[in-house]
C-alpha cells in the first residue's frame, strides 16, 4: 500500500463566499488555508485542523461554472453524537440550508442531507462511520 500523507476534495465555484459560510459557519469546519491571484484563481481549504483531508474551493476572475451532480453523489460527515447533527441542522435551517429528501432512502434513517450554496449535498450521518 501505498504511503499517502495528504488528500484534498477539489472543486470549482462561482459562490465562493457562500461555500465558505455554509461550511465554515454553518457546519462547523475551520478554514485551514487560502489564496489569491493565483493564475487568476482564488482559493479556500476547509477541514479539521491538523487532519490529512480536506476540501477545496475555487473560483477563477471568469467565472467557475460547476454544475451540481446527481442528487446522490453525496459528502458524507459521519457524527457519532445527534445533539451535534441537531444543532448543526438548526444553524444551517436557520441560514436558508433546510435538509432535503435523499436519493437514497438509507441516508435519511439515520442522516439529513442538505444541499450546499452550489446545490452539492452533504450528509449529516447519525453513526461511527466504518
Amino acid at each position: 500500500m501505498e504511503s499517502f500523507v495528504q488528500f484534498r476534495i477539489a472543486r470549482p465555484t462561482d459562490n465562493l463566499a457562500l461555500l465558505e459560510q455554509f461550511y465554515c459557519n454553518g457546519l462547523g469546519l475551520s478554514k485551514i488555508g487560502d489564496f489569491t491571484g493565483h493564475r487568476g484563481y482564488t482559493g479556500i481549504m476547509i477541514g479539521v485542523p491538523d487532519a490529512s483531508y480536506h476540501l477545496e474551493f475555487t473560483q477563477h476572475i471568469d467565472g467557475s461554472p460547476c454544475p451540481a451532480p446527481t442528487d446522490d453523489n453525496l459528502l458524507v460527515f459521519y457524527i457519532p453524537d445527534k445533539k451535534q447533527i441537531d444543532i448543526i441542522e438548526t444553524r444551517l435551517a436557520a441560514m436558508g440550508y433546510l435538509a432535503v429528501p435523499p436519493e437514497n432512502a438509507y441516508w435519511q434513517e439515520k442522516g439529513a442531507t442538505i444541499a450546499d450554496p452550489d446545490g452539492w449535498r452533504i450528509v449529516l450521518m447519525n453513526t461511527k462511520g466504518i
